[in-house]
């Protein structure tokens, strides 16, 4: 990917997290009692706590101090019916000094060793050679957190998954978004289909935008994730134009669809731990912001999988661990004259 493409892409994270930033404090202004309701939506994870403080002696250490790393997962049980997956996984890390960040993106189908998890009926899953997303479905977040950092070496500091259900509510809050979709898509056994060119998308259309793989250019994660990234762009550009961080009573049912879609461990289960967490990524410039995916090429023994690129994908592990740069080559380097937002 070339430097060019890069910079809109940090600013894009950097927005996010200013937009997110603001929504909360407008949030914390709203009165107290839709503070109170906000903060109320969002669900404390206390069985992922509680499997992951079992399973402690088997977790990586925290090698730095004050290093933050935040594993974010959008939970995909839409799409299986009885049972969920994590459609989308990345990691955001803050560095101590809080003057660097990076969002790490795993494909859902890297091929990855899943640890024996603990089940909701007390019993253990069986070790297994699988895709990532996998490991959601086997046994929770907890069994993804614990896959990641098997796979990463990386300490997982907190969590927060993110259902599909809220982001068609938030979607659908804000009025719909505009988006050019760039060929004829569904989802495998979805009765929703969107046609090619620009149109206005209603939440449930907006699902299959960020979720379609089949039949849409290659097919991979890699081109769902800037799908995703994208649309992410448009729904900001969509606040902005519409006023809502200048009207309460309009944003108020965009937040309150917004933290009805989060579940998170108990250092993030409120609107001021989810303040702070965005405040403090928001403030990272958007030139110190390394935005990558994991190192990745076909499998050759599993069609459409695929397999980490065991050197390049180490050297950005232990630069996670270690809290230090990623190496250059993942993502190109960084260019302080372009820290705009």
């Amino acid at each position: 990917m070339a430097f060019r493409d890069l910079l809109p892409a940090r600013r894009w994270v950097r927005r996010t997290l200013l937009v997110l930033a603001l929504l909360l404090t407008t949030a914390a202004g709203a009165g107290a009692w839709a503070y109170a309701r906000l903060d109320g939506n969002i669900r404390t994870d206390e069985a992922t706590d509680q499997a992951l403080d079992a399973d402690h002696h088997r977790r990586p250490a925290a090698l730095r101090s004050g290093a933050q790393n935040i594993l974010v997962m959008g939970s995909d049980i839409e799409a299986t019916k009885d049972s969920q997956r994590s459609d989308t996984t990345m990691l955001l890390h803050l560095s101590a000094d809080r003057k660097r960040a990076a969002l790490v993106s795993v494909p859902r189908d890297l091929m990855v060793d899943i640890p024996d998890c603990a089940l909701p009926d007390g019993e253990r899953s069986e070790p297994e050679y699988a895709q990532f997303n996998w490991a959601f479905e086997r046994g929770g977040a907890a069994c993804a957190i614990r896959t990641f950092e098997d796979l990463t070496g990386v300490r997982v500091d907190h969590h927060m998954t993110i259902d599909f259900t809220g982001f068609e509510k938030v979607v659908d809050a804000l009025g719909g978004v505009d988006v050019k979709v760039p060929q004829r898509m569904r989802v495998p056994g979805g009765k929703v289909v969107l046609d090619e060119g620009e149109q206005h998308l209603t939440g449930e259309q907006a699902l299959v935008f960020v979720r379609g793989r089949t039949g849409v250019g290659d097919g991979s994660d890699l081109q769902r994730i800037e799908r995703q990234k994208e649309f992410v762009r448009l729904l900001l550009g969509q606040v902005r134009r519409a006023g809502l961080l200048d009207h309460s009573s309009r944003l108020y049912p965009v937040l309150d669809a917004a933290t009805s879609s989060v579940t998170a461990d108990r250092g993030l289960d409120s609107l001021g731990e989810l303040y702070g967490l965005a405040e403090a990524a928001g403030q990272v410039p958007a030139a110190r912001t390394a935005i990558v995916t994991v190192p990745s090429v076909e499998h050759p023994d599993y069609w459409g999988r695929y397999m980490p690129v065991e050197d390049q994908s180490e050297a950005l592990f232990e630069a996670l661990r270690e809290d230090e740069e990623l190496p250059a080559h993942l993502y190109n380097a960084y260019d302080p004259d372009n820290d705009e937002l």
